[in-house]
């Protein structure tokens, strides 16, 4: 299975569950997470989406850091099941 497979299930979950994942690109900044994932309520989470069994980069794991540091909920996900369960935890009382 591809990333993108798995990129594209994050964001039509995420719009089925009233909420927005757009794809982040920040010219200049490498490393940052594939989307940006918000919900009704003001929930926001930064997510990086990888194919089954792969794991960030360096540079990703440090941009993740970053936006810990700074209080944000990131994630990671590399599967369809990965995508079910955040949808679910972050839904979880809207």
């Amino acid at each position: 299975m591809r990333e993108n497979t798995i990129e594209r299930r994050l964001r039509i979950k995420t719009e089925s569950a009233g909420g927005r994942a757009w794809k982040w690109v920040s010219p200049g900044t490498l490393g940052v997470p594939d989307r940006i994932v918000l919900f009704p309520g003001g929930r926001a989470f930064f997510v990086e989406t990888k194919a089954p069994g792969k794991k960030p980069d360096p540079i990703q794991e440090h941009r993740l850091g970053q936006l810990q540091a700074l209080g944000f909920q990131t994630r990671v996900l590399d599967s369809l099941e990965a995508v079910d369960r955040f949808i679910e935890e972050a839904t979880d009382g809207i």
